[in-house]
């Protein structure tokens, strides 16, 4: 191990997958994003011609009504959406750290469980939830004399925000979890000496510690939002509220794979990137600076 070259045969392996899965895509994505397919006869029959389009498919894009209204519907998902997650993750995880909790292993792996199964299979189980003549919360509702459509246009956005809260919460609450595993039990004695109730512990030492736990957790859940694609996908034919383009990452998919506009697919995906980059910047620089005020 005194070689200089051992670190780096043992660095090999990943960074090659890491070139190969991560930077090489990005790059021909920028790289597609500023170019444009010309069809060279009627129906495109003699063939096509990757030319350079500079700015041209990120103009189209921002001028697209559909994609702008997609990242607006996810930035109002994400206010709400991640707002109730981590409100709830965070008063799971003092719940089960809290010298009260009984079978705490118990309730963690619950809480976990929903993040173990697939986007894909939590989606078609909770789908079964929300058509109506099949669900039996709708039947629930009826009985008492709420009728709700949970695939109704104005409905289903929150109906996809439940199915993603369901899955992440327990997940960002391991994240929570671990922080407070983290803080000294000296400063919980002191503080007991001190005569402070659980409420006072609560405010005064575990949330001021697990800060950097829930901007870790804020930032995955809102890069998470933007990347929002399997659960409205796997809906669309259930609720025609959704369309082709009601996410972000549905809109990249729909130009690059049914509309085959590869060029404004990359475009639209590096707006995306930039976007959750941006989105996540603003949540650290407002943490720091809030740090900065106490």
């Amino acid at each position: 191990m005194r070689s200089k070259t051992a670190p780096w045969l043992l660095l090999a392996p990943f960074m090659v997958l890491f070139l190969g899965t991560v930077i090489v895509p990005i790059i021909m994505a920028i790289g597609y994003s500023f170019t444009r397919v010309e069809r060279s006869g009627l129906l495109g029959e003699e063939g096509l011609t990757s030319v350079f389009a500079g700015f041209e498919n990120y103009a189209a894009a921002l001028a697209n009504h559909n994609f702008i209204a997609s990242i607006g519907r996810m930035v109002l998902f994400g206010v709400v959406q991640v707002t109730v997650m981590i409100v709830a993750a965070t008063i799971l995880a003092l719940l089960l750290e809290s010298a009260a909790a009984r079978w705490p292993g118990f309730f963690r792996a619950t809480y976990f469980m929903p993040y173990g199964i697939p986007g894909v299979i939590a989606t078609i189980l909770w789908s079964f939830l929300y058509i109506p003549g099949l669900s039996p919360i709708v039947d629930v509702l009826g009985l008492v004399g709420i009728n709700i459509d949970f695939l109704a246009p104005e409905v289903v956005l929150w109906s996809i925000a439940n199915i993603v809260t369901w899955t992440y919460t327990g997940y960002n609450m391991l994240i929570i979890i671990a922080q407070l595993k983290s803080i000294p039990g000296d400063l919980y004695e002191a503080a007991r000496i001190d005569g402070a109730g659980s409420f006072r512990i609560v405010k005064d030492i575990q949330l001021p510690m697990i800060r950097p736990a829930l901007v870790l957790t804020i930032i995955f859940s809102i890069i998470g939002t933007l990347q929002l694609f399997a659960e409205p996908r796997l809906m669309q034919t259930m609720s025609s509220g959704i369309t082709s383009e009601y996410t972000p990452n549905m809109s990249a998919y729909a130009y690059a794979f049914q509309y085959n506009e590869i060029g404004m697919a990359a475009a639209q995906a590096v707006i995306i990137a930039v976007s959750a980059f941006t989105l996540s910047a603003i949540a650290l620089g407002i943490s720091q600076w809030t740090e900065r005020r106490r």
